[in-house]
């Protein structure tokens, strides 16, 4: 059957929330996303669940041919949406799935035009970052090293390791969750990490870091290592390699102690390993280079961060502030 007319083809398996004349639609789109695209897993998710909203939003409307789509439908679901709290980030991812979708679909044959071409993304109310002053990072360092020198065994040089390459590369998490053993140059004292899109980089890292790192793997991680984690650089207490929420919790607790960061996550030993390179003299694009930001307009978000806290810091000392 054409896909125009309708979706009656035959799939592998049932998409979870979407009735059985969409699925092929909905599995098609989400092969492109992660064999053609090459997106991460998390934008596939948000994507395919985009659109799997759209069409749920659809049905309750009384359609059931995707080829009948047209702007007014795209502005309902998306109007519905805001309705129910969709905060602006949120809203604005939605509007570029769709309009990927649509521009697929249309060359697809599922869609007779590119009907979501002119959606408006609208603009995200970009918030600064929190991010960890150096003394207070400082302190957190110090504490996670206290517990390898009181001798709480594997797990705590894993723990400190973990948080001291976080903060030197400014990783993801996920990417953390991803290095191999070959992926450390111990004669340049770099990582090898493969971000959003499978796009690989090489970071440096400084003394503290690989010191720890070091430390890990020669004294902490062959106590936990199974066959299944032979090759995985930080790996589980059930041997198997680490999976973000671990790390999450890590460095949760690790930051939990300093007063005012109680519920900071690796993303802000992100934020401020980039802001600290900034306000150490890095350049813009070094920082973007190190972070794997796809546009510079991304990095350049740590220099607001910076003129906030000169500002910040001139308003308490200055006499006359």
């Amino acid at each position: 059957m054409n896909p125009v007319l309708g979706f009656r083809r035959a799939i592998p398996s049932k998409v979870s929330g979407v009735s059985a004349d969409f699925q092929s639609l909905v599995n098609d789109f989400q092969r492109h996303l992660e064999s053609e695209r090459n997106l991460s897993v998390h934008t596939v998710r948000a994507y395919v669940g985009d659109l799997q909203s759209l069409i749920n939003h659809l049905e309750t409307m009384g359609k059931s041919d995707i080829a009948t789509l047209d702007m007014a439908q795209i502005r309902s679901w998306l109007a519905n949406q805001q309705v129910k709290g969709g905060a602006r980030t949120t809203m604005s991812r939605r509007a570029v799935s769709i309009r990927l979708f649509t521009k697929w679909a249309f060359k697809h044959n599922y869609l007779t035009s590119d009907v979501g071409a002119n959606l408006a993304t609208p603009k995200a109310h970009r918030t600064l970052p929190e991010v960890l002053d150096a003394a207070s990072t400082g302190i957190a360092m110090d504490a996670l090293a206290a517990r390898v020198d009181e001798g709480e065994g594997p797990l705590a040089l894993r723990d400190r390791a973990m948080v001291e390459v976080l903060y030197a590369s400014g990783a993801r998490v996920a990417e953390l969750c991803g290095l191999d053993l070959q992926d450390i140059d111990y004669e340049r004292q770099t990582i090898r990490v493969f971000g959003k899109g499978s796009k690989e980089r090489t970071i440096p890292i400084g003394n503290p870091a690989m010191r720890a790192l070091k430390a890990w793997l020669a004294d902490g991680r062959p106590a936990l290592m199974k066959e299944q984690s032979e090759k995985c650089v930080f790996i589980g207490a059930r041997g198997k390699r680490i999976d973000q929420r671990a790390v999450r919790t890590v460095v949760y607790n690790a930051l939990s102690a300093l007063e005012g960061f109680e519920r900071m996550g690796p993303h802000a030993l992100r934020h401020s390993a980039a802001t600290h390179l900034l306000e150490g003299g890095a350049d813009l694009r070094t920082v973007q280079e190190i972070l794997g930001h796809a546009s510079l307009a991304t990095t350049q978000i740590y220099t607001h961060v910076s003129t906030e806290r000169l500002q910040a810091a001139f308003k308490q000392a200055h006499p006359r502030a």
